[in-house]
């Protein structure tokens, strides 16, 4: 018995292969392939996003590297802005400054013309009034009064004299002189 129980065991033996060959090896592949396909799947989507990851840097880098550049150009754009108001302004003040200028230099001759045609008027008329009291107080005394007047007839004499010895000075040479 001893080979008949190793022949029954051969043929358990051969049947559980067989069976295991025949049902649970395929299921074992099946599941198996299945791992290996979700693993190469992982794999591609891990080598996927590694690719993805570079590209997004590189675009990143390139990003930044415009940004720089932009920022550097706009900085020197606004440099070149500021410089340019700059000058505009100083140059707007100094158009300010010598417009100011000449409107306070217009304002000061039209002050002094009118402060001069004042003081004309006023010396004018002060001179006048002067004038006026001093004759008034030279005619108020009556021997004043007649001194003033002899002093006249005698200027006006003196002044006939004068104007007939030059003419008979003038007669005399025959009018050449």
């Amino acid at each position: 018995m001893h080979l008949t129980a190793w022949i029954g065991e051969l043929i358990a033996f051969v049947v559980v292969v067989f069976v295991l060959y025949r049902f649970v090896w395929p299921l074992i592949q099946n599941m198996a392939g299945a791992r290996q396909d979700a693993i190469q799947e992982h794999v591609d989507a891990s080598v996927e996003a590694e690719r993805k990851l570079a590209e997004a840097q590189r675009r990143f880098d390139e990003a930044v590297s415009e940004a720089r550049d932009e920022a550097a150009r706009i900085r020197d754009d606004a440099r070149a802005d500021a410089h340019k108001l700059r000058e505009e302004l100083k140059e707007q003040a100094q158009r300010d400054v010598e417009r100011i200028r000449q409107r306070g230099e217009e304002q000061l001759a039209a002050q002094r013309d009118l402060t001069i045609r004042r003081l004309r008027a006023e010396i004018g008329a002060l001179s006048l009034e002067e004038a006026e009291r001093r004759v008034r107080s030279e005619l108020a005394e009556e021997s004043a009064r007649s001194a003033t007047v002899d002093g006249f007839l005698d200027e006006l004499g003196g002044l006939s004299g004068a104007t007939a010895r030059t003419a008979t000075t003038a007669a005399g040479t025959g009018g050449n002189i």
